[in-house]
């Protein structure tokens, strides 16, 4: 990849967005965080008729809940309804980790990470589906798993579509840590490869504790395709990295794309916000795109990280630079 070439790029937009202001106008909108307690790993999904489904992890990993509203404000009330549950032996057993909630010609499916009953650390990418018009109601079928290239501890995937194609980006098992890779889809459920790294824990803010590069999610804008990415322990020092690529390019082509060298959303003690990241995207009414998250509001864990329950969901306003690049307004409280 193009780090080095591009990193002097990309402070040079900062900069220059900074200086000419914000794109639009600021966004009024606001809401009520966190819209959900105890709740890690949020994906938000906005049907065609606006309403709104959150799902996400839940401390004790052992099933997946949905929620709906008609706005990002009432899913914090909205009431959820528990739609699938591991199994007590075999597969799908134990980590039911970081569900996310998809609508692929007229089905539902819901992409999430599990591993044995019998083996915990034997995690991989598995899929449901539901053929109902609302993802509350209905059958949820299990398709199986995604099955990689590696078969190696693999969680996170998220798929999305360019020029008629599907795509996965998931992260995986590679070397001493964990890597995005990048796979076009021939179908739902199924890789076709090449399956390419995108991005590797290279940077010491990538490296704290583990090796980490983990929870992709894509957003299109103008010319470019942007993907966050989550890096390190799920501590204070848990935080958001960026890619991007230009539409036009080859995907597969890791020389195309692009990185930036710090983190662009972390903790900030001043607004009570430690270890962000794992997040989704969406839009408000109006509109705006809103970048859905998970953080703490306390610094000191007590204990292993993934033992303590209290990331709780939240959400803020992105902005977007003059330059086209997004603002996730590190600076400010939600």
């Amino acid at each position: 990849m193009r780090y080095l070439s591009f990193l002097i790029l990309f402070f040079a937009l900062q900069t220059t967005s900074a200086a000419q202001g914000s794109r639009q106008d600021i966004p009024t909108t606001s809401f009520e965080n966190p819209l959900a307690e105890q709740r890690a790993d949020p994906w938000v999904y906005r049907a065609d008729d606006g309403t709104y489904y959150l799902i996400a992890t839940v401390p004790d990993y052992d099933k997946i809940v949905i929620s709906s509203a008609k706005s990002i404000n009432e899913l914090k009330e909205a009431k959820e309804k528990t739609l699938w549950e591991k199994h007590y032996s075999g597969v799908m057993g134990h980590h039911i980790w970081a569900p996310e909630l998809h609508r692929i010609d007229g089905i539902w499916y819901i992409y999430f990470a599990a591993a044995e009953a019998e083996d915990i650390w034997k995690i991989r990418m598995w899929v449901l589906s539901n053929e109902s018009d609302d993802p509350m109601t209905g059958e949820w079928t299990e398709e199986g798993q995604i099955t990689s290239e590696r078969d190696d501890f693999a969680l996170d995937a998220t798929t999305f579509t360019h020029h008629d194609k599907r795509y996965l980006i998931w992260a995986e098992r590679d070397g001493d840590g964990t890597s995005l890779i990048l796979s076009e889809m021939s179908d739902p459920t199924t890789l076709t490869g090449p399956q390419v790294v995108i991005t590797q824990p290279e940077y010491s803010w990538e490296r704290i504790k583990y090796n980490v590069n983990e929870g992709p999610a894509v957003i299109k804008r103008d010319d470019r395709i942007f993907v966050t990415y989550s890096a390190s322990a799920t501590n204070d020092h848990y935080a958001v990295g960026l890619l991007w690529i230009d539409e036009d390019a080859d995907l597969l082509d890791t020389t195309e794309w692009h990185k930036s060298p710090g983190p662009v959303f972390s903790s900030n003690e001043e607004v009570d916000r430690y270890g962000p990241g794992h997040n989704s995207f969406t839009t408000d009414a109006d509109g705006n795109t809103v970048m859905i998250y998970h953080a703490r509001d306390y610094k000191e864990i007590e204990g292993a990280e993934l033992k303590n329950p209290d990331r709780a969901t939240r959400a803020r306003v992105i902005r977007w630079t003059a330059s086209g690049f997004p603002d996730f307004r590190q600076a400010e409280e939600d």
